[in-house]
């Protein structure tokens, strides 16, 4: 048993049936649409899922030929969501034997990049795959308990993770996930990594849940303080005209340039920090500045309409000829969660319509997009507690 829920928080928005007017049922088909064409689709165009016997599948970044931690991450949230647990523990069981590390400093983090036969082309860690692979692990726990013969323990490796990451002993190269100093995810565990941080990886929802869920009570404290760091570094990080963020940054919010000048812009990686400031107002409304942020990066959207590049300099000068990306426009969609009505309706409008990504790109694209349908609906849920209507399986 998890020791609380998070009932006693709001129900998040529903924006299709706020704006758009759509009913349960038609949201339901949508969402439905997304899974089945992108985890049982055709092979060459359409899946991300490949199931491999007899019990494994993974997620693959199409574009790169290789899976990735994050995406397998993704897979499993979106797996838990829609209540899929034989797709979700045939993804875990997948990551466990060829991504886990058993041994060495690198003991309970998961290598970012594999090949399709298992092989760890870079044993290293990305933050954001562990942090979205704990807080899966957790709603598995709560959706599903972790009792049954021959699954798995999932509270226990959400636990085990979650340690790890904040309490690994810096050897050799390796250091912890999280700066227990500046309370906020590092980019890499690495020495040089653990200097700077990702603003896409800062998840103060997902904190919420590890505050609540963890073993210790100073664990529970640290993932409080690190809530509340974490808001209040996208104020930092945000330009104050445009709301742009960059892809890293040092701790206190200026660019991180040190792997090259244009990690201190707006590409793909700072994409989903407007899902994140939002989905954390939507779920807990703690900090009121993220609607004002949300309505200041979805008008400086709005501006460039109705083509909008998918990359900028932080004060608003486009970096890229290619316009209205659906990853970006979904994430912009989450970010209405938080927006005003008029400023968000267009980029829910942009989803509502937009085909589900297919062919070279689709991976990025493709799960941004399905997380955005789920975030957008207020189906994604923080609590199994709480009543929400599922999709048909």
């Amino acid at each position: 048993m998890l020791v609380s829920s998070l009932a006693a928080a709001p129900a998040p928005r529903n924006l299709f049936a706020e704006l758009l007017g759509r009913s349960d049922a038609e949201i339901t088909a949508k969402i439905d649409a997304g899974w089945q064409q992108l985890f049982y689709g055709s092979d060459t165009e359409e899946r991300l899922y490949y199931p491999v016997d007899p019990d494994l599948a993974y997620l693959a970044d199409i574009n790169n030929g290789d899976v990735r931690s994050e995406g397998m991450s993704y897979g499993m949230m979106l797996a838990v969501q829609i209540d899929r647990r034989a797709e979700f523990d045939r993804l875990y069981r997948w990551a466990r034997k060829y991504m886990l590390h058993t041994d060495s400093p690198r003991r309970g983090y998961f290598a970012w990049q594999v090949s399709f036969d298992g092989r760890q082309i870079d044993p290293g860690s990305a933050s954001d795959g562990e942090e979205w692979i704990a807080t899966a692990l957790l709603l598995a726990a709560e959706r599903w308990g972790s009792s049954d013969a021959g699954s798995f323990n999932y509270l226990a490796d959400a636990q085990a993770l979650l340690h790890e990451m904040l309490h690994k002993p810096t050897e050799g190269n390796i250091t912890a996930i999280f700066s227990r100093e500046e309370k906020q995810v590092v980019f890499a565990p690495t020495l040089a990594g653990s200097q700077f941080t990702d603003p896409s990886y800062h998840l103060p929802a997902f904190y919420e849940v590890w505050a609540r869920h963890a073993d210790s009570p100073e664990d529970r404290a640290f993932w409080r303080d690190a809530t509340q760091t974490s808001r209040a570094f996208f104020h930092r990080a945000a330009h104050p005209q445009t709301g742009l963020m960059p892809e890293y940054a040092h701790f206190d919010g200026r660019p991180y340039t040190g792997f090259g000048a244009e990690r201190g812009d707006f590409r793909y990686d700072a994409w989903r920090i407007l899902a994140n400031v939002a989905f954390d107002h939507a779920h807990f409304a703690a900090d009121p500045w993220q609607v004002e942020q949300s309505n200041r990066i979805l008008r400086f959207l709005s501006s460039h309409q109705p083509a909008i590049p998918n990359q900028f300099t932080l004060d608003g000068r486009p970096l890229s000829t290619d316009v209205n990306s659906t990853g970006l426009m979904a994430m912009a969609a989450v970010a209405g969660l938080a927006a005003e009505p008029e400023l968000a309706r267009p980029f829910v409008q942009f989803l509502w319509d937009a085909p589900i990504p297919r062919g070279q790109y689709r991976y990025y694209d493709g799960v941004l997009y399905q997380l955005a349908l789920l975030q957008v609906s207020g189906r994604f849920q923080l609590s199994f507690h709480l009543t929400a209507p599922t999709t048909s399986k």
